[in-house]
């Protein structure tokens, strides 16, 4: 039987809640109407309220007077996980989380519930566990006819997409969307922010600026979805350094930044520093390829670099700029030098177009030493730059600049050609070794090349040493093995140059042909240190070499400790000034010619802290009197300095180096104008192959105690009265 629509419309309106939809009381069911039946617009009204609930576009609450509910849309009650029935009876601020709970500046339900205002789309957050949706809540106080308040009538809707899509606009507005590390922006408010409350404190913060090294190769062999799966790793990597995901940003392309607040330790920013590059130099496994970069790292230290943010960028981009220049894969301090330093080298980069041309360019070779028997068997050629002004520029500066300047294609060649011209005059078959920059390798000209000069001086092909650094492996790509395969077909040799420095695979040991590894300096230097396990790693690098056939090379030994070491290893070759400087080709012919060349190893006995032989003024402080002298030779644990006369033994000296870097130094050795001093703390490496004091006086200090001693003269020099500046 067919339902009448006035039976049926009578039904529905029977099923409408009380509380709500008038006057039916706080009972929670199907009311009963007690008056006269509601008119037609009452009841279609109600079929309207109804069918908008169902519609799920919105939903409708009341409650009495003390705030407890009296109705809930039974819908919105089980995505909160209960029934209409469990919550009716609570309080209905009980339904969301407090408001200042989560940063919003309004005012709060409770609030408004109890000073009975009226209110519309108030956001708030669902206090049940597990339902994570935001709702815009609307309500009207409600009045009897004797106009005591009786409780709210209101809506609510579901604002949980428009919510979330506000904060992902925003965190797009501070993050980067491919690493989630904070962006350009966001990092730049913070660094802001941080240095104008810092200085105020008086209190230190230093920047990093990282640039990675051959990431460019990456996007051209793998392409760009490779380089930025590479991008994300990176900021893994990064992240699990450094910790604080805050401190931590991409600026754009292959660019970070990371905040440090109140570090100033040069020694810890250092070691961070070179912990930073080492781990990103790490194998990356990206789409199945293997990929390796590099990094290299500028630094400047608030208020000693700069005492906003503008100055103390720049100067770390500055220092980031020097670190480049001076080969990649390192870290530099900022300091003032750095600025000529700069001018000098956009003045070299002008220069250097020219310099084959003008015929300032000229090869050093540096002999490769047996080690049981003290017979040369070859050398390195190594690059040397006259320059008409400056003198002798180092490799070490302009090659990075013809790397990066597309000049290290026309000076390779110009290298290859020249050492070949050299060797096939040198009597014997002593071998000639010539190193292939990646950006040479990856030129697929270069068998071309390597065979032209053959061919064009008449050099047997196994007398010719290719060194390849483990960055040509930067894909494994199949380029990678063609390019071997046609080296090899024109019967040069190949040796691995630098191992050690990287992270090292065995696994391309077995397939590219090999037929020598050059252990590097950095490696060796360390194994006479006690405790230290290089000695152990060496010899399992040796083994390996024998075990595939290989010759090994120990790269700069310089004393007799080290080379006893090497022996003792069984590393066939040795390469270091224990034997020999590089030296010209005349010197190199005099000894060829006279048949067999042997040179008898001699140096320091022990090794010791690298010496940087200088001529840099600085200050020298006893008692309030300033002295300047000048070093001529610098360690991590002292110094040579000349410029007083007839020094007491034990005396101790400040040593003012500049720009707040003092240490306190005791007087060793005294002869006449001349002193040797040991540092009561030693420095520290600047990471650009310098030493820097580890802490700075901080200008707040200098500041401070220049104001209390204006106007007083210093105390008179009475200590040491027969002293005299030489």
């Amino acid at each position: 039987m067919r339902m009448g629509a006035a039976q049926r419309e009578e039904d529905l309106v029977d099923e409408g809640q009380r509380g709500f939809f008038g006057k039916f009381g706080s009972r929670i069911g199907k009311p009963r109407i007690d008056a006269a039946p509601p008119n037609l617009h009452t009841r279609e009204a109600l079929l309207l309220l109804q069918n908008y609930e169902e519609s799920g576009q919105g939903w409708f609450w009341s409650t009495d007077a003390k705030g407890r509910l009296t109705y809930i849309t039974d819908s919105v009650a089980q995505l909160m996980g209960r029934t209409s029935g469990q919550i009716l009876g609570s309080y209905f601020t009980e339904l969301f989380l407090p408001v200042d709970g989560h940063g919003e500046h309004q005012r709060t339900l409770p609030f408004l519930l109890t000073k009975q205002s009226k209110f519309d789309e108030l956001p708030l957050r669902s206090a049940f566990e597990g339902d994570d949706r935001w709702w815009a809540i609307s309500g009207r106080p409600q009045f009897d006819a004797g106009g005591r308040f009786t409780g709210y009538r209101g809506s609510g809707t579901d604002v949980t997409a428009q919510r979330r899509s506000a904060e992902d606009a925003s965190r797009l507005a501070l993050y980067d969307s491919l690493t989630g590390l904070a962006n350009r922006f966001n990092i730049s408010k913070k660094l802001d922010s941080t240095l104008a409350a810092f200085a105020q404190q008086q209190r230190s913060c230093a920047i990093m600026l990282l640039d990675l090294d051959r990431f460019k190769q990456v996007n051209d062999t793998l392409g760009h979805p490779a380089g930025d799966a590479l991008l994300k790793q990176v900021a893994e990597r990064l992240l699990k350094i450094v910790g604080d995901k805050e401190m931590v940003s991409r600026l754009g392309g292959d660019e970070f930044k990371i905040i440090l607040p109140d570090v100033d330790d040069r020694g810890k920013l250092g070691d961070l520093a070179a912990d930073i590059i080492a781990s990103l130099s790490q194998p990356y496994s990206v789409d199945g390829s293997r990929c390796i970069i590099g990094a290299s790292v500028g630094v400047a230290i608030a208020p000693f670099d700069g005492v906003n943010s503008d100055d103390l960028v720049r100067n770390a981009d500055l220092a980031l700029y020097a670190a480049k220049g001076n080969g990649r894969g390192r870290f530099a301090f900022y300091s003032s030098e750095l600025h000529q330093a700069a001018e000098v080298r956009r003045a070299l980069e002008e220069d250097l177009r020219d310099a084959l041309a003008r015929g300032e360019m000229e090869l050093h070779y540096q002999p490769v030493v047996q080690a049981k028997t003290n017979m040369v068997t070859g050398v390195e050629a190594l690059v040397r730059w006259t320059h008409p002004e400056r003198g002798v520029i180092s490799p070490g500066v302009f090659v990075p600049i013809a790397e990066e300047t597309n000049l290290i294609w026309p000076l390779g060649e110009w290298v290859l050609r020249q050492a070949c011209e050299d060797a096939v005059r040198w009597p014997g078959d002593m071998r000639v070794a010539v190193n292939v920059s990646p950006i040479q390798f990856a030129n697929a000209d270069l068998p071309k090349v390597v065979a032209k000069a053959l061919a064009a001086t008449g050099l047997s092909p196994d007398r010719l040493e290719l060194e390849i650094t483990e960055s040509v492996f930067l894909g494994d790509s199949a380029d990678t093995a063609q390019m071997f395969k046609a080296l090899k077909g024109l019967g040069v040799r190949l040796a691995l140059d630098d191992f050690g420095t990287g992270y090292s695979s065995l696994g391309y040991l077995q397939n590219a042909p090999f037929d020598k590894i050059k252990i590097d300096q950095s490696f060796v230097r360390g194994a006479t240190e006690k405790g230290s396990r290089n000695s152990a790693l060496i010899a399992a690098i040796v083994a390996l070499a024998e075990a595939l056939e290989m010759e090994t090379t120990a790269e700069g030994i310089e004393s007799l400790d080290q080379l006893d070491l090497i022996r003792k290893l069984n590393v066939s070759h040795v390469q270091g000034y224990v034997y020999s400087k590089p030296v010209g080709n005349a010197e190199l012919l005099e000894h060829a010619e006279a048949g067999s060349w042997t040179i008898k190893p001699a140096g320091p006995a022990r090794q010791r802290n690298d010496r940087f032989s200088l001529f840099r003024k600085v200050g020298a402080v006893h008692d309030n009197h300033r002295y300047d002298v000048v070093i001529r030779n610098l360690s991590a644990t002292g110094a040579f300095i000349e410029g007083i006369l007839d020094v007491p033994v034990g005396t101790q000296f400040v040593i003012d180096f500049g720009e707040g870097q003092l240490v306190t130094a005791t007087v060793r050795r005294s002869m006449k104008h001349q002193q040797g001093v040991e540092f009561e703390q030693t420095m520290v490496s600047d990471g650009n192959g310098g030493l820097c004091t580890r802490h700075r006086v901080s200008p707040y200090l200098i500041a401070a105690a220049t104001q209390s001693t204006a106007g007083m003269a210093l105390p008179a020099f009475t200590t040491t009265s027969d002293w005299k500046a030489a």
